[in-house]
């Protein structure tokens, strides 16, 4: 990035530090602060540098890993809705079963106690 998109995006943040200092639920969001706080940096740095200097996100080790980070909270959330969707799923062929009358026992598998819960919760009650 350079002075003018680094100049660009210091605008913005301080646009939504605004924004978020309107709302009560926003204005004790610590992220939007911590963005607008680096964004200033990233501005001293580049206006105390050689004309001609650039942002490089790779250089900073630190935005590296956040974006690590960020992508690992990522393959977690994934794996969690993944996860409720398989024990969503197993809860309605069970519930179908049983309201087809077809459904007498099952096999215990992993992660039955959440299907007991989604079935209890969408039936109203387990047998």
């Amino acid at each position: 990035m350079d002075v003018g998109a680094v100049a660009a995006a210091l605008k913005e943040a301080r646009f939504d530090a605004r924004q978020d200092a309107r709302y009560e639920d926003l204005a004790e969001d610590v992220r939007g602060r911590a963005e607008l706080a680096e964004w200033e940096c990233t501005d001293e740095l580049l206006a105390a540098a050689a004309p001609g200097t650039v942002y490089d996100l790779d250089a900073y080790d630190v935005i590296q890993a956040e974006l690590a980070a960020e992508a690992a909270a990522a393959v977690t959330r994934e794996a969690e809705l993944r996860e409720a969707a398989r024990l969503a799923a197993r809860a309605d062929d069970l519930l179908a079963l049983r309201e087809l009358g077809t459904l007498e026992q099952t096999e215990p598998r992993d992660g039955d106690e959440a299907v007991r819960y989604e079935l209890t919760r969408h039936a109203g009650g387990y047998v």
